[in-house]
């Protein structure tokens, strides 16, 4: 993980006050655990709100995937020393596979250290959450139910860093320190281990980008647009596009809206759009606001698009988490205050 890059302060900060080393931990209620493929995420606390209006973060300090409400009036306030209703301090959500007794044969305990990744994916079975750790821990989890899709364990020297939900159901789990992208052949059983395999150094962000048929896999100093072929049941992996990127440290990959079939991706200096229609880095609206270094992951709404970014503070717990993420379009900053946050996106359950 890159070490802290300097960070300046936005001129209207909200704070939310969670108590995250305790509360978060009393939310991660058991989840459900099917054996297999199943219509089902993990234990939900309150009622969803509409989608593009939910924030969903990995926390480092609870251990925690986290559901936070982006219209919360506690966080709209603008004021640091505000009382707020209990509901408005809580997330909506948090999970942990650490309570279910349904992953036990995976070693959580072991496996799911330091929360590394959280998205959401829609399915016809509902929207799924997919997770996992740098001690090695993956998993795709129903929303509804909490009834685990698909889980693994890889070893911890891998370093899985992002998970991504592709049309047949299958998995592909990007490792940083292994150096692989997989996909792992989650459409045939719950604990599937048979995988295809494709050497990436430094892997960190997948998207699957539907008008290409690609899985865009982001590496330390490549970009490439990977083809899926073979079937569900026996996957190969073989580069179609290969980009070099303009410096290196890859490290996330998120959609992008607009007419160039873009998509976000951040490096160790940089946060850039990549057009695929064309081949290229473009510029972007408020660019000089977003473009900084070391951003961990990066988010737009589809519904608005607003984007939100995470990058490491100095002071934090950790020299690659923040307590805090940043908006832009508008602009502004909320604080969960007493977390370490890794990434954070916005929830929506695109499909893949």
């Amino acid at each position: 993980m890159t070490p802290p890059a300097s960070s300046s302060r936005a001129p209207r900060r909200a704070l939310l006050r969670a108590a995250v080393a305790g509360g978060l931990a009393a939310l991660a209620a058991p989840a459900a655990h099917a054996a297999g493929p199943s219509p089902s995420l993990a234990s939900a606390t309150r009622q969803p709100r509409a989608p593009g209006t939910q924030i969903l973060a990995c926390d480092q300090a609870s251990q925690s995937v986290i559901l936070l409400d982006a219209t919360s009036a506690y966080w709209r306030s603008g004021s640091p020393d505000r009382t707020a209703r209990a509901a408005d301090l809580q997330p909506l959500w948090s999970w942990s596979p650490l309570a279910d007794p349904g992953l036990a044969d995976l070693d959580p305990g072991t496996g799911w250290q330091n929360v590394s990744e959280a998205k959401a994916r829609a399915t016809t079975s509902g929207p799924l959450l997919l997770t996992c750790a740098s001690g090695g821990f993956v998993a795709a989890v129903h929303r509804e139910g909490g009834a685990v899709y698909w889980a693994a364990s890889l070893p911890a020297s891998s370093n899985p860093h992002s998970v991504e939900l592709l049309p047949d159901g299958n998995v592909a789990v990007a490792a940083s320190t292994g150096g692989f992208v997989r996909v792992y052949t989650a459409s045939r059983g719950a604990r599937s281990g048979t995988h295809a395999s494709f050497a990436l150094p430094g892997a960190h962000g997948l998207l699957w980008d539907t008008g290409s048929g690609l899985l865009w896999a982001l590496g330390d100093r490549l970009l490439v647009g990977l083809a899926v072929e073979g079937g569900a049941a026996s996957p190969r992996l073989t580069a179609a596009r290969t980009l070099t990127l303009p410096e290196t440290g890859g490290h996330d990959l998120a959609r992008a809206l607009g007419t160039d079939s873009a998509m976000w991706l951040s490096t160790s200096t940089h946060v850039r759009r990549f057009a695929l229609r064309t081949g290229a880095f473009v510029t972007y609206t408020d660019q000089a606001a977003v473009d900084r270094p070391s951003v961990k992951s990066i988010s737009q709404n589809p519904a608005t698009g607003r984007l939100l970014t995470v990058s490491p503070e100095p002071g934090a717990p950790c020299a690659w988490c923040t307590s805090r993420i940043r908006f832009h379009g508008p602009g502004g900053e909320e604080e969960l205050k007493g977390s370490s946050l890794y990434k954070a996106r916005w929830w929506t359950a695109d499909a893949p």
